[in-house]
């Protein structure tokens, strides 16, 4: 088994994607420096007070409190943009894919306010998406500091099991909402010592990267003087390919691949999924 974390000042190339291949996710510490925490602050900032046409509240409470998700904002946020082309955090992604080239799918901003309680069901990335492979890189990054109780939290080895789960509509609820004729998915939480879960302590710039087919949920239970602001990007490797998922997608990313000419089963290369060659 892996380690839990590694540091970019001292872990190799190879450890990380040893790690990453065998645990599904790995933490690495310090991985962008606070030049660019700043830039994505003031680009969040910003962007919240106009999202894009895909923003969603997820979850309101009684007393006010949010759970905001926006995504795909890259291109009318300059402050994103810089980062996804210039940070190190694509070579990260590939890095951790044990590949030279990558290409960037999409991004994904998590803002809940101070006090949220709500937590993300576990679930998995890759069925949601329109693409289809085992090749697949996320990097979750806090712009602020998370306790462990409030970060993300993962089922370490899942990406590498046979199933095929459904997954849960985060709006409603529904179980059955993603791929019906599968698997329903196991109650990892009324079942927690059974499966071996792992999360951190994080500050601004720690990476949690992971593999779009593992397990994962939580990021509530927020303090009440504490909020979350995550910035998430999604990464794609050497064997992932276009797929149009007949039951649903989210991001919904169909109709503007079938506008770039994309056809399943190809990958993806245009100047919306840019490649980064190492």
């Amino acid at each position: 088994m892996g380690c839990d974390a590694v540091s970019t000042g001292h872990a190799s190339a190879t450890d990380l994607a040893n790690t990453f291949h065998s645990d599904g996710v790995v933490l690495i510490r310090s991985a962008v420096d606070d030049s660019w925490i700043r830039l994505l602050r003031e680009g969040l900032d910003r962007h919240i007070e106009s999202p894009t046409a895909r923003g969603r509240i997820w979850d309101r409470d009684d007393q006010g409190r949010t759970c905001f998700y926006d995504s795909q904002a890259w291109q009318m946020t300059p402050e994103y943009r810089e980062f996804i082309e210039n940070s190190p955090i694509a070579r990260t992604a590939a890095d951790a894919l044990n590949t030279g080239k990558v290409n960037f799918f999409f991004d994904a901003i998590f803002v809940r306010t101070p006090g949220m309680q709500f937590r993300t069901p576990f679930h998995q990335d890759e069925p949601y998406w329109s693409v289809k492979g085992f090749d697949t890189c996320s990097i979750w990054m806090p712009l602020v500091a998370v306790e462990k109780k409030s970060a993300l939290e993962f089922v370490r080895g899942s990406h590498r099991w046979p199933q095929q789960f459904r997954q849960v509509d985060f709006g409603n609820g529904r179980e059955d909402a993603i791929g019906e004729n599968y698997e329903l998915f196991p109650d990892i939480e009324g079942n927690r010592d059974r499966y071996d879960i792992v999360s951190w302590d994080m500050e601004p710039g720690d990476c949690a990267v992971f593999n779009a087919r593992i397990i994962h949920g939580g990021s509530g239970n927020l303090a009440d003087d504490r909020e979350l602001k995550v910035f998430n990007t999604q990464w794609l490797g050497d064997d992932v390919r276009v797929c149009f998922r007949p039951e649903g997608m989210d991001p919904d990313h169909s109709e503007l691949m079938q506008g770039l000419g994309l056809k399943p089963g190809q990958r993806i290369g245009t100047d919306t999924y840019p490649r980064f060659e190492f």
